[in-house]
């Protein structure tokens, strides 16, 4: 059954209210706050409608009413058809995501933790495979005790590690520069599967610094396969505040603890912008999500977890900011 646009007022209201401050919703809160011409007797039959269609629930008899997870996901469904980005709420995005030169994982991290200030609420950031970033150049430094430093660069920024193995300075400057000349411009995932053929075709060059493109790839490889996960906890103490609901600040506190279950509350289903996923008896925490994407290829996903009551608004603003900023500096 559709609603009304009597009934989604008033349900938005139920929803909104008890976000902002725990309050149950009565005919009478309706009639003093809501321009609605109707009577008090007329408004608390939309709310036994509502009621009965399983969008609010009652806590006691002559008491009022609060949301059930269907009517939070009615309310959330509705309230991204409309959301907008308000750069306001995020002035650092622009500046930290618009600098290639940031390491890839600073980046990530650094929008995790904006979100989670500006939100007040713990946000998580899961990576996904680096196969389809496009290379820019490479720099290898050697540096003491049997170690090389390898940054790779992406056009999302640069991808730090840490080789165990010697190697002289030319030896390093030889591999940049032989990395850097054949496979500018492609992805990650070309270079690995066609490594092998460059190198069978340039003995000659390579075999000085050898040891060094077969390790750098190795470890490309491996880091690939790894889904990296980011967790920023700022925000978990509101989860205990404003007469916040201890059972489910539990819930998502020992959800942060668990990479297994944070990259399947993460998993968007590649439609593209906000999803909501909302708390009931089968989802322990609410989740409002997005992809985080690069050049039109989705390289993470960004969260921002709580309980039932949270304030989606807020967070799907705050999640909209980083993903136009994204699309805007990166050309995503």
């Amino acid at each position: 059954m559709q609603l009304s646009e009597r009934r989604k007022t008033i349900l938005c209201m139920a929803v909104e209210d008890y976000i902002r401050d725990c309050s149950p919703i009565t005919s009478g809160g309706i009639k003093d706050r809501a321009k609605l011409e109707c009577s008090t007797a007329t408004l608390r039959n939309e709310l036994n409608t509502l009621e009965a269609m399983g969008y609010l629930r009652q806590l006691h008899t002559s008491g009022g009413r609060i949301p059930t997870p269907q009517g939070y996901r009615f309310y959330v469904e509705n309230l991204l058809e409309g959301v907008s980005a308000t750069n306001s709420e995020l002035e650092g995005v622009q500046k930290l995501i618009s600098s290639r030169t940031n390491s890839l994982t600073d980046i990530v991290s650094g929008i995790a933790k904006i979100v989670s200030e500006a939100t007040n609420y713990p946000t998580v950031v899961v990576m996904q495979s680096l196969d389809e970033l496009v290379l820019t150049d490479f720099k290898i430094i050697p540096l003491l005790e049997s170690k090389v430093m390898v940054l790779i660069g992406t056009v999302a920024g640069y991808i730090n590690d840490t080789l165990d193995i010697t190697a002289t300075a030319e030896e390093c400057q030889d591999a940049s520069a032989y990395l850097t000349k054949n496979f500018k411009g492609e992805t990650i995932a070309t270079m690995i599967e066609n490594i092998d053929q460059f190198e069978a075709g340039m003995q000659g060059e390579i075999k000085a610094f050898q040891k060094v493109v077969d390790t750098l790839i190795g470890g490309l490889k491996k880091l690939n396969n790894q889904r990296l996960i980011d967790v920023r906890r700022e925000g978990s103490v509101k989860l205990l505040e404003n007469g916040g609901d201890i059972e489910g600040a539990k819930k998502v506190l020992k959800i942060l603890d668990d990479k297994e279950e944070l990259e399947s509350a993460l998993e968007l289903s590649g439609k593209g912008g906000i999803e909501v996923s909302v708390a009931d008896d089968g989802n322990d925490c609410s989740v409002i999500k997005a992809p985080i994407c690069f050049q039109g290829k989705q390289l993470a996903s960004i969260g921002v977890i709580g309980p039932q009551r949270m304030d989606y608004a807020g967070i799907a603003s705050a999640l909209k900011v980083v993903i136009d900023e994204l699309n805007k500096s990166k050309g995503g």
